[in-house]
Order: C-alpha cells, then sequence, then structure tokens
C-alpha cells in the first residue's frame, strides 16, 4: 500500500549479509580480535618492501648520479673554455713578442744607416707601422682575454664546490644505502616471521575475506569504527546500522567501504 504524500521515507539501512553471518556460525570468528594487528603488520610489511624496491630500483642513486654527472660536464666544459683562453692568450703573446722584436729590428735598420734608398726607408717605415698597428690590435685582444679569463675563473670555485658536494653526497648515499639494505632486509625478514605466526590463529575464511578486501581497497581490509566513524573510508556510520552491527557477533563490515570493521 502506498504511502501518503505528506508522510517522510525511513531510510532503509543495508543489513549484515549472509557471507559475515557464514563466517561466524557458532558466534565467532577465529582472529577476528587480530584482525588489526594482521593489518598493521601488513602495512608495515608494504611499506618495508616499498621502500627495498625504492633502494634497489637505484632512484635516489640514479638521481643524485645524474647531478654529478651535470656537475662534472658544466665544470669540464668551463676548464676546456679557460684552456682554449689560456692558448689564445698565449699565442697572442708571441705574437706580440714576435712583432715587437721586428719593430725594433726594422727601426735599427733605419737609424744604422745600412738603407741609403729613400723608398726603401719609406717601405720599412710603413711596415714599421703596420707591425705597430697590428701589435696594438693583438694587446687589445689579449686585454679582453684577459677579463674573460677573470670571469671564468671566478665561476671556478662554485662549480668546483658543487661538483665536491654532489660527490660527497653520492658517496654518504652509497654507503648509506647499503646500511640500509641490510636493514630493511632484517625488518622485513622479522615482520613476515612475524605475519605467518599471527595468521596461524586466523580463520581461513575471515583470511581470505581480508585478503580479498586489501587487493580491492589499497592495502587497507580492516579498520576501527571510533565514535561512530570508520577510520579507513572516514565515514560515520548510520545509528541504525552500527545498532544492527552492535547484534552480530561475527565479522562486521563498514557501511560504505565494507571493510572489516572493529570495535
Amino acid at each position: 500500500m502506498g504511502g501518503s504524500p505528506g508522510m517522510s521515507r525511513v531510510r532503509s539501512y543495508p543489513t549484515v549479509d549472509a557471507e559475515e553471518q557464514a563466517l561466524a556460525p557458532e558466534g565467532s570468528v577465529r582472529g577476528l580480535d587480530r584482525v588489526l594487528q594482521l593489518q598493521e603488520v601488513d602495512l608495515s610489511i608494504d611499506r618495508l618492501t616499498a621502500r627495498l624496491r625504492e633502494l634497489e630500483g637505484g632512484e635516489e642513486l640514479r638521481s643524485i648520479r645524474a647531478a654529478l654527472g651535470q656537475a662534472e660536464a658544466r665544470l669540464g666544459e668551463l676548464r676546456l673554455a679557460m684552456d682554449s683562453l689560456g692558448r689564445e692568450q698565449r699565442r697572442l703573446e708571441g705574437d706580440i713578442d714576435s712583432m715587437e722584436r721586428k719593430i725594433q729590428a726594422e727601426r735599427r735598420r733605419m737609424l744604422d744607416g745600412s738603407v741609403a734608398n729613400p723608398k726603401e726607408l719609406q717601405a720599412i717605415e710603413a711596415e714599421v707601422r703596420n707591425l705597430e698597428a697590428r701589435k696594438s690590435h693583438a694587446e687589445d685582444l689579449v686585454l679582453e682575454q684577459m677579463e674573460r679569463g677573470e670571469q671564468l675563473h671566478g665561476r671556478l670555485g662554485p662549480l668546483e664546490a658543487e661538483e665536491a658536494e654532489a660527490r660527497q653526497r653520492l658517496a654518504n648515499l652509497e654507503e648509506g644505502s647499503a646500511r640500509e639494505l641490510v636493514e630493511l632486509e632484517r625488518a622485513l625478514g622479522e615482520r613476515r616471521a612475524e605475519r605467518t605466526a599471527l595468521v596461524q590463529a586466523f580463520d581461513p575464511d575471515l583470511l581470505e575475506l581480508y585478503e580479498d578486501l586489501r587487493r580491492q581497497k589499497k592495502g587497507i581490509g580492516a579498520a576501527a569504527l571510533v565514535d561512530g566513524v570508520c577510520q579507513a573510508c572516514h565515514q560515520k556510520l548510520s545509528p541504525m546500522y552500527i545498532d544492527r552491527l552492535k547484534r552480530v557477533e561475527g565479522v562486521r563490515r563498514c557501511e560504505y567501504c565494507r571493510r572489516i570493521l572493529v570495535f
């Protein structure tokens, strides 16, 4: 019979399903009181395993090695530029010395009387002027090279410090990673042994349900109910549903996320 239009509809809450009752035909489920302990152990194993894979995969090592490689490349490029600049400066200085000697030699010829022909003297004077102009230009280039060299040298110290820091970080990380791997493997072995011992006290059906939920629910198969709130999905359960759960002696599950609830 249909209700009156003005009458508010009563919300229908899901009941505890047959799957849960089947887990507790006699009112008790072995391991139910320790399911949160198992959940904590499993989460610890998950964290340790993830960290172990991270170290074995070498993401951190690859990252710091890449940083070191970049620092070495920048430092290498700078040193090559400084070497090239130094070679060019030495070449120019050699040219300047050579031109200065030739200028002095030509001036001596002009003054010692060994050349009497006016045209030849004019040619020598022109050569001296040309040499002096070339020498002056070369000297300007040397000054530019020296200024450029000072700029490059100013970058050398910071880049050397960056490269040394990256190298030290890599050494520290390699050493620390080796120690951490040993510790992780030890802790993981202990936690797995703890789990093996713990699951012996569980009903197989409860363990299967819990592990199925962990696979479906991002590693969380069970949660506590605190002040009516599921600590996994953080939804507040309806008072009627909580009242139903309190009358269930077997497995209790969240109204929303369907994880196993403990309270």
